[in-house]
């Protein structure tokens, strides 16, 4: 305990430390024209990139700390408005540190992020980004990404089936649509133009997609910084894995990360494999003869279901039954093991994976193929998973479930976990608003520490204590209760659920209460 408590003050002093040095060089700084800023970023970075030995380059970035962090943070003042407090420079040494950093919502994290990732960006191997969503990837690109500009570096992001590099000389403007929005035939998003002005205010929220050149995805992972999803960088791994030349792999050697919300990432999508599979055999109508079968049997009589460890195991009376369902004597024959598999997966699809919190079902986008498909929704955001499928048979055996056209079978072909892909990294940093209480297994499985970062203001927002409920009628009424409470006195109320059955049950709770109210799912 005393060693925990050492360690944290220690820690805390050298943060603070850092935070000094970095004040110290501010009215220095200060004096730089934009110009000079990059001359001085330029230095810093022609330094760092003339060693090519990884542990003296370590220590050469751990020297620079104060003046890098001095640049960014005079960049993001001349470019976004914004200049970093002291408590999110404490952030960006932490992050540097390769620690995990707990900051309150709210306190700034996407501009703390910059501060770090500029300075290891200098070494030219590469610093990954890792956003929980597609979105997030492409608005902190344009958003932070005229900070790195500013100091000379490439910033690029990833996004399904693409890539962008953040071009402030680019416009997916017509010439004439730019000319209107104020801006100059050969700067048409230049420092100062209208759009620049809108994405200064609007940046927090809002992608302003002229930034952005389409790129190839070699060319995004040459970047200096590249934003984009775990998942993105997992799968790009993977098929790097199975390229047979190194001319057709796209990734450098997996340098530095840091992971937005990193214990959604790292600890609860930990064992989500990644898995890269092809077409295998044809669909089967066997698929839709189990689902039809697996329908007339009774849980608990014919099979029993652990929701904890995800399996659904068939009785000795539930054999009996299939078995005389599909005229075979014994479904446990060697030549009748493929039919043991249909029976596994469409127990699984029946109990375990349900419409509308598991998945959807829904037509596709692109207006082509057989109708009506079975798309995945991930269980963390809540959003569709567009071209992802369950693999072992299991997609088919939800499809014949629905009654949709049941595709072909796959076959695996490459697979990662998150846990295992983002160990291969030689440096690992993150940030989130709750880190603490996963502390301990940052350390066990990271080998993370987690600092928490103190407030810039003292903090005013009341966090209340759970409340349970024996029954869900009782919890739903005591929402409904507090939501006219909040209303009566003009209060907005923002309800979050943990799935798209959730959320449309409690919409119907909701309309039964007389309250007016907006439902934004998958669906």
């Amino acid at each position: 305990m005393l060693e925990f408590v050492s360690k944290l003050f220690k820690s805390d002093a050298g943060l603070r430390h850092t935070v000094d040095a970095v004040n110290a060089l501010e009215p220095e700084i200060q004096k730089l024209t934009l110009s000079e800023l990059q001359g001085e970023s330029d230095k810093l970075k022609g330094e760092i990139r003339a060693i090519t030995d990884w542990e003296t380059q370590k220590e050469s970035l751990n020297h620079m700390v104060p003046r890098a962090f001095a640049l960014v943070r005079e960049a993001a003042k001349r470019t976004l408005g914004q200049r970093h407090f002291d408590v999110q420079v404490m952030g960006g040494a932490a992050l540097h540190e390769g620690k995990i950093v707990e900051m309150r919502t709210g306190e700034g994290k996407t501009l703390v992020g910059t501060l770090p990732t500029y300075l290891n960006a200098l070494a030219g191997r590469g610093v990954h980004v890792v956003t929980v969503n597609e979105y997030l990837a492409k608005r902190d690109a344009v958003w932070m990404g005229q900070v790195y500009h500013a100091l000379g570096l490439k910033i690029a992001c990833l996004v399904h089936d693409g890539a962008f590099m953040y071009d402030p000389q680019y416009s997916g403007l017509p010439i004439e649509a730019s000319a209107k929005a104020g801006n100059i035939p050969d700067q048409p998003l230049r420092e100062g133009g209208l759009i620049d002005k809108e994405r200064d205010t609007t940046g927090s929220f809002a992608v302003q997609s002229e930034y952005l050149r389409p790129i190839s995805r070699g060319e995004a992972y040459r970047a200096d910084i590249t934003y984009g999803t775990n998942h993105e960088f997992g799968f790009d791994y993977l098929r790097d894995n199975l390229a047979y030349a190194r001319s057709q792999q796209v990734q450098r050697e997996p340098h530095f990360a840091i992971i937005d919300e990193v214990d959604s990432i790292l600890i609860d999508e930990a064992r989500t494999p990644l898995i890269i599979s092809a077409p295998d055999r044809a669909s089967s109508d066997a698929y839709k003869t189990f689902a039809r079968a697996v329908a007339r049997l009774e849980k608990d009589q014919h099979y029993t279901v652990e929701e904890k460890l995800r399996r659904v195991d068939i009785t000795d009376e539930g054999i009996d039954q299939i078995e005389k369902m599909l005229s075979v004597k014994n479904i446990y024959a060697p030549e009748n093991l493929r039919l043991v598999h249909y029976l596994q997966e469409s127990l699984r699809a029946k109990e375990l994976y349900l419409k509308d919190r598991d998945y959807v079902v829904k037509n596709p986008s692109t207006g082509g193929g057989q109708g009506p498909e079975i798309i995945i929704v991930d269980q963390f955001t809540g959003r569709l998973m567009l071209g992802r499928r369950y693999s072992g048979g299991l997609h088919q055996a939800i499809e014949a479930k629905e009654g949709v056209f049941v595709r072909e079978e796959s076959r695996t072909y490459a697979s990662i976990s998150i846990q295992n892909y983002f160990r291969l990294y030689r440096k690992l940093a993150g940030m989130t608003g709750t880190a603490e209480t996963s502390a301990e297994e940052f350390d066990k499985v990271y080998k993370l520490e987690v600092v928490t970062i103190p407030t810039n203001k003292p903090m005013v927002r009341a966090d209340a204590s759970d409340l349970v409920y024996k029954t869900r009628k009782g919890k739903y009424d005591a929402i409904v209760a507090e939501i006219k409470e909040r209303h009566a006195k003009g209060q907005p109320v923002l309800i979050g659920t943990v799935s798209i059955e959730k959320n449309e049950e409690l919409s119907r709770a909701l309309s039964n209460g007389g309250l007016k109210h907006e439902v934004l799912n998958a669906k």
